[in-house]
């Protein structure tokens, strides 16, 4: 083979490559777009157009959270050029230190801030605003930006309403490519529970900018703009007047109140006491530290994650499910000696009244005594092979009234409290080496058992139900947002329907007896409402007895059930009644036929008697 022809395969190969070359430049250039369209983003500055966020309305239309619009001043470091410092800082009512510094700090992330622009100062006022945008063109990279900022016309339920505020990296990790530097977010309450229906959708303008990273004018004359998508708006399930109303009664006390509407599962109110309020939530940033620094914790939703021992308002869950286990009957009488005596001389105490007394009277006059019998023929039922066994199928029956697990609302950071088991005294006593009358304190509430007021409110609305309760649930659907199905489907207990009549009775004598009958809520009573409660005295390690109280009204056609939870508030009628009636006769009745009371719950000052530490 001569030279020449062995070079032919050689330039063959060489002219293949080159059109295999050709063909994909070709197509990178001419066919395929998106490279165009990426070296005209090298040529493109996009300026974010905030969405509108939606508007959260209480159920009757009142608006709990608006909008308002805010100013800030916005700067693209690199578009900056040489300026005069002490002019700006006067226009803008700074210190020349102060953007001294901030452009000191943009330089030093000059990599991670790349073309965008950061925000360097938020929610100036109008007028200063104003008198910037009028001097704007004398500093190049500098441009002011209009955006809603959180309005709240009510002061109804800083928690439960919960807190928009800028996204650091770790939000903006959690949630990649939803957020970045500069956007905000719900962090708590509804603003972080719906924040995906709330927050809306960002739109954009494109703009072209030349070498020297100057914006010249719109792209492609705006036709590649997208308009913001507003947020959906709210409608809760609160009753603003009656969210308020409870704010005012738990005003300087420690603790939580939950109402919800037995019909639905739709919580009413839900007051976490001490709390935040609304004035604070328009500027957290300003107000954070301090309500960080609050002894008293008002970031710290109570209603929903706070576990107390509830006390004799769970004496209802015991007689309910020994009527379901046959070894309780509503005539049944037991004495009461001050209390229950057991064992070598020990007694769990009870408070003087009548003896021996009937189921309902026990009820009534929340006789500690009576439930500890109660208990004890649960769990020494002879259908068990051990009170270990039947320790534990009382607790699946308490656990289907909700107790023990998480309800499932739609309100975050809801804890699930405590119901023990046999498992719980196995590691505490050893196997086979406990017995009914080692934990009788679960007779009256006490003991390891541990649920929130929303575990207690559901427990009245179950039983102003006859057996069965709706997830408690803060949000009704509405126009572009829907709600679990789970919210409108019965939870029904392990305990017959037939069972609760028996009970209620019992609530309803323990409010609209007299005094001299021995009525231990009395105090609850309201003309006509029908009111049926219980009273409660938890007992608190950590200073005096927490005051308990739940109840529903009208007995016959119940539209409210609600909680009341005070920290240190000693017995159930003495804060706990007392609120919780007021708030049923506001909400039922529409004004308050017990002036006195009421002054007197909104006076008392509680907050001395918490230990804080």
């Amino acid at each position: 083979m001569t030279g020449s022809s062995r070079h032919i395969p050689l330039l063959i190969g060489l002219g293949v490559a080159a059109l295999v070359l050709l063909g994909r430049i070709f197509s990178l250039q001419i066919l395929d777009s998106r490279y165009k369209e990426d070296a005209s983003r090298n040529a493109t500055i996009y300026e974010t157009i905030y969405p509108t966020r939606g508007i959260i309305y209480d159920r009757n239309g009142q608006i709990l959270v608006g909008n308002k619009v805010a100013y800030d001043i916005l700067v693209n470091p690199r578009e900056v050029q040489a300026f005069d410092t002490l002019a700006l800082a006067t226009v803008l009512c700074v210190e020349a230190d102060f953007i001294r510094e901030k452009m000191a700090d943009y330089h030093r992330r000059r990599r991670s801030i790349g073309f965008q622009s950061v925000t360097m100062l938020r929610a100036v006022p109008s007028e200063i605003y104003m008198r910037f945008d009028e001097v704007k063109y004398r500093f190049p990279g500098f441009r002011g930006q209009v955006r809603g900022i959180r309005d709240y016309p009510v002061n109804a339920g800083g928690n439960l309403l919960g807190y928009v505020s800028e996204v650091d990296q770790a939000y903006i990790d959690r949630h990649p490519g939803e957020y970045r530097s500069g956007d905000y977010a719900g962090m708590t309450g509804i603003e972080a529970a719906r924040e995906a229906d709330l927050r809306g959708e960002k739109g954009y303008h494109i703009y072209l900018r030349n070498s020297h990273n100057q914006i010249e004018q719109p792209y492609n004359n705006g036709l590649d703009d997208k308009e913001a998508i507003p947020g959906h708006d709210i409608v809760t399930t609160i009753d603003a007047t009656l969210q308020q109303y409870g704010q005012q009664l738990m005003r300087n006390k420690v603790g939580a109140v939950v109402a919800i509407e037995p019909s639905t599962g739709e919580i009413l109110a839900l007051v976490s006491s001490p709390g935040i309020d609304v004035d604070m939530l328009a500027d957290i940033g300003k107000h954070y530290s301090e309500i960080a620094g609050n002894k008293y914790k008002p970031m710290y939703n109570r209603a929903v994650q706070a576990s107390y021992p509830p006390g004799s308002v769970f004496k209802l869950v015991n007689g309910l499910i020994g009527l379901q286990e046959g070894v309780l009957r509503p005539d049944m009488m037991y004495p009461c000696s001050q209390g229950y005596h057991f064992g070598a001389g020990h007694k769990l105490g009870c408070h003087s009244h009548k003896s021996p007394i009937n189921m309902e009277e026990s009820i009534m006059m929340s006789c500690n005594a009576y439930y500890c019998y109660v208990l004890k023929n649960i769990l020494d039922n002879r259908k068990y092979d051990s009170v270990a066994e039947g320790l534990d199928h009382w607790r699946e029956m308490v656990m289907s009234f909700g107790f023990g697990r998480k309800l499932g609302s739609d309100f975050p950071a809801e804890l699930s409290g405590s119901i023990p088991s046999s498992r719980t005294y196995n590691r505490a006593y050893g196997k086979g080496r406990w017995n009914s009358t080692t934990v009788i304190s679960l007779s009256i509430g006490q003991g390891e058992i541990l649920a929130t007021p929303m575990h207690l409110a559901n427990l009245c609305a179950t039983i102003a139900n006859r057996g069965h309760y709706f997830i408690p649930h803060i949000v009704k659907a509405s126009e572009g947002v829907e709600i679990d199905p789970r919210f409108y489907e019965r939870q029904y207990t392990m305990v017959d329907t037939i069972h609760f009549p028996k009970i209620i009775r019992g609530m309803w004598r323990a409010v609209n007896s007299g005094p001299g009958m021995g009525g231990t809520a009395w105090i609850a009573h309201v003309d006509s409402l029908d009111i049926c409660g219980k009273t409660g005295t938890a007992q608190n390690p950590r200073g005096a007895d927490n005051s308990v109280f739940i109840c529903f009204a009208p007995m016959d056609n119940p539209q409210i059930a609600i909680a009341a939870y005070v920290e240190n508030g000693g017995f159930g009628a003495t804060y706990a009644a007392p609120i919780a009636s007021l708030m049923v006769e506001k909400y039922l009745k529409g004004s308050i036929s017990r002036p006195d009371l009421e002054r007197r719950m909104m006076d008392a000052n509680l907050l001395s008697r918490v230990r804080t530490n």
